[in-house]
């Protein structure tokens, strides 16, 4: 099939590093064109691509078919939806929207005229997220009780001069790491029963959401998703409790800083892309005799190869028509609303049920 022509929108560190090498990096997508409005490091990684100076370029170019927002939180459903009606495909990094009602309607657009829209929830290509789905999967913790995902940071001082630390509500820790948690447990476990939250500022001074507890409630089991600026030292990534035993994963998935350090990825089928390192595997703890469960055996679980190629290749088989799309419009949608459902908690101190 002929190439598809994408054009990535931003090079700021989503441009940079979770999108450009990607899409570059995967058979039947094409780096056709980058938008940054000044400066040269665009043209420098990727002196094959067309550097733009405007979105209006892109929306005017036919021959641009996909288009890939990685701006600022408040400006995607805005060029989304530009980009939607010239009738291009989109990708959109996260937050998907910053409203429910803005993500329904981008998944309205794009299903009225036929387009791929795809929320960029490229986490569920992460190492260690595919290594918990797997022991899910296999019953290595029996009946799973509680699940434990944490993403925090340790940065008590807001940075200065950049868009993440203001204080639109598309901004902060819920909007920003919150999606990515939050379509992990979905992807796992499908629609919760309810939800409680507890989202604060927890920072002296800080004009952002910069910290979030958020529980999900399904039938005899717990998902807690977490989030802090104030975590020096770091919980675990994941934490897994089950009838049988427990499953512990330090660190996160290694792609993010190889590729800030300068690491290139290969073309999909010419190697694999990323293995991490033995001393960040997970640990298995399982009582074998249940009637002594004072005796325990640990056994380190090798990470799965992580691998964010494997996200675009969806993309582009879902707009060939080959493949089905992984991470669709209502996933987006769903995950934007249980964010503001999780604001709504924590105002009101109370669960809400929850319903789509």
């Amino acid at each position: 099939m002929a190439e598809i022509n994408t054009a990535v929108i931003g090079f700021g560190l989503a441009g940079r590093v979770f999108h450009a090498p990607f899409v570059s990096a995967v058979p039947g997508l094409r780096l056709d064109s980058i938008v940054q409005r000044r400066g040269d490091e665009a043209a420098k990684a990727y002196p094959e691509a067309r550097i733009l100076r405007s979105f209006e370029e892109v929306l005017k170019d036919a021959t641009i078919q996909l288009v890939v927002v990685g701006t600022p939180n408040e400006t995607h459903f805005s060029l989304a939806r530009q980009a939607l009606l010239a009738g291009k495909h989109v990708v959109i990094d996260k937050p998907f929207a910053a409203t429910s009602a803005e993500a329904k309607e981008l998944g309205s657009i794009a299903a009225e005229r036929g387009l791929v829209l795809a929320p960029f929830h490229n986490r569920r290509w992460d190492g260690d997220f595919l290594t918990v789905r797997k022991l899910i999967e296999e019953e290595a913790l029996g009946r799973l009780v509680t699940f434990e995902s944490h993403f925090d940071r340790f940065r008590p001082l807001p940075r200065e001069n950049t868009w993440k630390e203001a204080g639109d509500l598309a901004n902060g820790m819920l909007f920003d790491l919150g999606p990515h948690l939050v379509d992990q447990v979905l992807a796992l476990f499908g629609t919760p029963q309810g939800i409680t939250a507890s989202v604060r500022k927890d920072r002296d001074q800080t004009a952002i959401e910069d910290a979030f507890d958020i529980t999900l409630e399904y039938p005899r089991l717990r998902a807690h998703c977490r989030a802090s600026m104030l975590a020096c030292d770091a919980a675990p990534r994941f934490l897994l409790h089950g009838t049988k035993g427990s499953f512990k994963k330090y660190g996160l998935d290694p792609q993010e800083p190889a590729l800030v350090g300068g690491a290139k990825v290969p073309r999909l089928g010419e190697g694999d892309w990323l293995a991490e390192d033995e001393a960040a595997w997970g640990t298995l703890t399982v009582a074998p005799v249940p009637a002594e469960p004072g005796t325990l055996v640990k056994t380190p679980v090798k990470t799965a190869f992580g691998d964010y190629r494997g996200y675009y290749a969806n993309v582009r088989d879902a707009i060939n028509g080959v493949g089905k799309l992984a991470v669709t419009p209502e996933d987006g949608y769903r995950v934007i609303r249980l964010l503001e459902m999780a604001r709504e908690s924590s105002v009101e101190g109370c669960t809400l049920p929850v319903k789509f």
